[in-house]
């Protein structure tokens, strides 16, 4: 059993709130994660046919049966539950009366915004983290990167080679089908893979209307697709601009590195090592870890890239109030002049921020040094 960081922030919420909700990727370990966390509630799933028929045509009956200390897995299957719920929630005054969970963000996002805003504590779960991994299993940091972290790896020892072509499918199938009308599956299937050949780059829509023969508002909608579902992400420039001409379009990265890897073909470790994707992928998982750390802990954060028109570039930037961390991240186990160089470049220019600097790389030993702290691949959630 791997123990989730994320469990002690869900017991502290579900004393306050009436609903928690837990939304992320298929098999991030939503439902295990509920069930281990509350192992004296109910559980009815809504992909069960049956079940989402009763929900449907009779939702009064079915929250009548399950009106308290219940998990209904996959609530986005019927988004009309959730008005009857903000009553229910209303009258009771119970904490931690439901906990729900869904694998499409927007789905679900929507009607909670509507219906039970104020109500609900929502804890975003994605893919293990490396501490977590780490309880079960040792692994370097390219093993880390083309396993990636869904929960069924480690617990069924599968290789990835044969996991992510069955999640891809699935995905496709499922996913796709219900969210919106694709009608050429296989041409959508290309568009993930080039997102993949273009992880941790500048996301040009009109570039891959090119490539694809397809309108800009498609691959826009696609993308969208992406983001929804916890396929992919995007990462917008930093508002700030300084009276500088800035990079305006946002960068591409991808839930999990695993899923990433294989899209690109690398199974194995030392394929990702010897790749020219090697300095992207470890971007991205850097990136990953140190979101599943603040969503973890419930730190609400705030993440951009800074790129200006010289191509000046810090990868990535943490905005809390007054509070900035500059995020050098480099898939070396060498601490070059230049990677430090270009953390400080945002450091005069504005007096009122507080700027912390960081550098992630391949070495396995931090260190803390005046003006920086050089951070292990292993050792990410120093960064709070």
């Amino acid at each position: 059993m791997i123990f989730r960081n994320s469990k002690e922030k869900i017991l502290e919420m579900i004393q306050k709130f009436p609903i928690v909700v837990f939304t992320g990727p298929r098999q991030s370990g939503k439902t295990t994660l509920s069930r281990i966390v509350f192992p004296n509630y109910r559980y009815v799933s809504l992909e069960n046919p049956d079940n989402l028929l009763f929900a449907q045509n009779d939702p009064k009956g079915f929250l009548k049966i399950y009106d308290k200390f219940v998990i209904i897995d996959e609530a986005q299957n019927a988004p009309h539950l959730f008005s009857y719920l903000q009553q229910i929630v209303d009258d009771s005054g119970i904490s931690g009366q439901f906990i729900l969970s869904g694998s499409q963000n927007f789905l679900m996002l929507e009607r909670i915004t509507q219906s039970l805003a104020g109500r609900v504590y929502i804890m975003e779960l994605l893919p293990l983290s490396y501490s977590e991994i780490a309880t079960v299993k040792t692994q370097t940091v390219f093993e880390s990167i083309v396993n990636g972290g869904y929960p069924r790896l480690y617990d069924k020892l599968i290789a990835p080679s044969d996991f992510y072509p069955s999640y891809i499918q699935t995905y496709i199938e499922r996913d796709v089908r219900t969210m919106v009308q694709v009608q050429d599956l296989s041409l959508f299937r290309k568009f993930i893979d080039l997102c993949a050949h273009h992880v941790g780059q500048i996301f040009n829509a009109n570039h891959f209307s090119k490539l694809l023969g397809l309108d800009i508002k498609t691959i826009q909608r696609w993308m969208s697709i992406l983001e929804t579902s916890y396929i992919a992400f995007t990462l917008k420039p930093w508002h700030k601009n300084f009276h500088k001409r800035i990079v305006k379009s946002a960068k591409l990265y991808f839930y999990d590195t695993g899923l990433v890897s294989h899209l690109l073909g690398l199974d194995a470790a030392d394929e990702i090592h010897s790749s020219t994707y090697k300095g992207a992928l470890f971007e991205n998982y850097a990136l990953l870890e140190i979101m599943k750390f603040h969503k973890n802990k419930g730190m609400n954060r705030n993440y951009y890239f800074w790129r200006d028109s010289n191509g000046n570039e810090i990868d990535l930037i943490i905005e809390k109030g007054l509070k900035v961390q500059c995020v050098e991240m480099k898939s070396s186990e060498t601490v070059k002049s230049e990677f430090l160089k270009s953390l400080h470049y945002l450091d005069d220019l504005d007096s009122t921020l507080i700027f912390n600097h960081y550098l992630i790389n391949t070495q396995d030993a931090s260190q803390v040094r005046t003006k920086e702290t050089i951070l292990s691949w292993n050792e990410i959630e120093m960064i709070g």
